[in-house]
C-alpha cells in the first residue's frame, strides 16, 4: 500500500505519466537554449559591428579606397554562324561554362582574359597621373620595354639596398606537350630576376640561375622543371638562399631544389636537390619569420596536404621536424604572411591549368594546427571569385609602413602560350573577425578575416609611393 506523502508540495505540471512531465521540462529547456543562444548571437553580433567600426575609424582613407571593390562579369558569347559545310568538316566546340572559355585558344573572348599588346603596362611612358597603376590581367613592361618573365614567384625586399627584387620562372619559349598526355610546358631557361624602389617600374637584371643545356643528368636541364622560385636573405651568413621545385617531365621527381648566391641579383650556385622529409614535394614557398628562423611548406602526399618545417640555420638544408596541416584537403599554390603575431596562408586548389576557388587560412604557430577560414575573394562576381580572378596564388607582399595592407601575387596562366601568362596583382587587407565560428562552438577565432578585392585597375596609397 503506497503511504501519502503529507509533507509533499503540490506541482504546476498536473501529469500522470513521468514520461509526460520528462518531455514538458525538456521542451521548456529547449525554449530557453534557444532564446539564450539568440540573445547570445544578438550581443555577438553587435560586437562584430563595434570592433569593425573601430577597425575602419583608425583605417587610413587611402586603404578605405581600396576596400571600395569592382563588380564584374564575363558572358560567353553566343556561337559564331558556319556554314553547312564547315559544321560538316569540323564538329563545334561546344562551351558550357567560362573556365572551358579561358582554357580555349580560340575562345571569342579571348582578349578580356588576355589583353592585347595595345594594352600594355609601360611604367616608362609619361601618362601623369596615370602612373602607378595596376591592371590585373594586362601585358607588364620591364623598364626595357619587354614582358616580365617573372612567372610562379615571389618578392625579397632587401634592407641593405632597399630595393625590392621579383624572382621567377623564365618562360620566354615555346610552348609544347612532350607527349600526349603530359602539361603544357617550356624548356627550363631559368630563374629571372627584376629590381624596383617602388614595385611597378622593374629594371631585368637577367637569368640569375641558368638552365643546363648539355647534362641531361643535370636537375636544371632544359627538358626538367623548375618551379616557384623563392629566395630569403640569411642574416648570420650573409648569402641568399633560392628554393625551388625540381621536377622531371612527367612530375615523378617531385623533389626541391636549393641555389646559393653572395648577391640579390646573382648569380646563384645550384647545391642539390632532395624529397624533403623523405616525401614528395610540388607546389611549395619558403617564409623567414621574425625570428630569423625559415620554414619550407610544400604540398605532398600526391598533393593531398601540406607539409611544413624549419630549415637549418644557414637555410640550405630541411631540419627532422616537420608537420603535416591541410590533411586532406587537396591544396597547392601555397602563400604564407603574417600579422599581428598571427599566420595566414592563400592556398589553391589541384586543377591542373584550369583556376579555381582560393582558400585562406590562419593559425597561431606556423607548424599548425591550421584553420581554413574561407574563400578571401572579395568583387567581380561569383564566377570570378571562385576561380581566384582567374589566377592562382604564388606570394603575400606585405607593403612597408603601411600595417594590414598587403599586395597578394597571383598567375593567370596561358597553356596555350605560357609565356604570355598574366601577373593579376590586388589589394589585400586583415580586418575584422572571421564571417564563421569555430565548429562546435559559439565563440570566433582570434584571427582576422582576410579579404582580397577585385579591381579592374588600382595603385598604392599616394604617401607610400616612391618611399623606400
Amino acid at each position: 500500500m503506497r503511504m501519502k506523502n503529507k509533507y509533499r508540495k503540490p506541482t504546476s505540471l498536473r501529469c500522470n505519466a513521468g514520461s509526460r512531465c520528462s518531455s514538458s521540462v525538456l521542451l521548456w529547456s529547449l525554449v530557453g537554449c534557444l532564446l539564450m543562444l539568440h540573445l547570445y548571437s544578438y550581443i555577438r553580433d553587435q560586437d562584430v559591428h563595434s570592433q569593425e567600426s573601430h577597425l575602419h575609424i583608425g583605417r587610413h582613407p587611402e586603404i578605405l579606397e581600396l576596400e571600395q571593390f569592382e563588380e564584374d562579369s564575363i558572358q560567353i558569347p553566343p556561337p559564331r554562324k558556319r556554314s553547312p559545310r564547315a559544321a560538316k568538316r569540323k564538329p563545334r566546340k561546344v562551351h558550357t561554362s567560362l573556365i572551358e572559355e579561358f582554357l580555349d585558344e580560340s575562345s571569342q573572348i579571348r582578349h578580356i582574359f588576355f589583353p592585347d599588346q595595345k594594352t600594355a603596362i609601360d611604367p616608362m611612358s609619361d601618362n601623369g597621373d596615370e602612373t602607378h597603376f595596376y591592371y590585373p590581367g594586362r601585358i607588364w613592361l620591364d623598364t626595357t620595354g619587354n614582358p616580365i618573365q617573372a612567372h610562379g614567384g615571389g618578392i625579397l625586399y632587401d634592407d641593405r639596398t632597399k630595393t625590392y627584387y621579383w624572382y621567377g620562372e623564365f618562360k620566354d619559349g615555346p610552348t609544347y606537350h612532350a607527349h600526349k598526355r603530359a602539361a603544357a610546358r617550356v624548356d627550363v631557361i631559368g630563374v629571372g630576376c627584376y629590381s624596383s624602389k617602388d614595385l611597378w617600374t622593374w629594371k631585368n637584371e637577367g637569368i640569375v640561375l641558368a638552365a643546363e643545356e648539355n647534362d641531361e643528368t643535370h636537375d636544371l636541364h632544359k627538358l626538367n622543371v623548375l618551379e616557384r622560385p623563392k629566395v630569403i636573405y640569411n642574416d648570420k651568413t650573409g648569402k641568399y638562399v633560392m628554393w625551388m621545385h625540381i621536377d622531371d617531365t612527367n612530375y615523378t621527381k617531385a623533389s626541391v631544389g636549393v641555389a646559393v648566391s653572395n648577391f640579390p641579383t646573382g648569380p646563384f650556385t645550384y647545391l642539390y636537390s632532395k624529397r624533403p622529409h623523405g616525401f614528395d614535394s610540388r607546389d611549395m614557398t619558403v617564409f623567414k619569420d621574425d625570428d630569423g628562423i625559415a620554414y619550407l611548406l610544400y604540398s605532398s602526399e600526391d598533393n593531398s596536404e601540406l607539409h611544413v618545417g624549419p630549415l637549418s640555420e644557414d637555410y640550405l638544408d630541411v631540419t627532422e621536424t616537420m608537420r603535416r596541416i591541410l590533411v586532406g584537403q587537396h591544396r597547392e599554390a601555397p602563400a604564407v604572411f603574417k600579422h599581428q603575431g598571427m599566420y595566414y596562408m592563400i592556398t589553391s586548389g589541384c586543377t591542373s591549368w584550369a583556376p579555381n576557388e582560393a582558400l585562406a587560412h590562419a593559425s597561431e604557430s606556423i607548424m599548425g594546427p591550421w584553420e581554413t577560414i574561407g574563400n578571401p575573394c572579395i568583387g567581380g562576381d561569383k564566377i570570378f571569385r571562385h576561380t581566384t580572378f582567374f589566377s592562382q596564388s604564388t606570394f603575400v607582399l606585405p607593403v612597408h609602413g603601411i600595417p594590414g595592407l598587403f599586395i597578394f601575387l597571383a598567375d593567370r596562366w596561358n597553356p596555350a602560350d605560357l609565356r604570355d601568362s598574366r601577373y593579376v596583382w590586388l589589394p589585400l587587407t586583415l580586418g575584422g573577425p572571421v564571417d564563421q565560428p569555430f565548429e562546435y562552438s559559439f565563440g570566433f577565432p582570434l584571427w582576422s578575416r582576410v579579404s582580397i578585392y577585385w579591381h579592374k585597375k588600382w595603385r598604392l596609397p599616394f604617401s607610400w609611393r616612391g618611399k623606400e
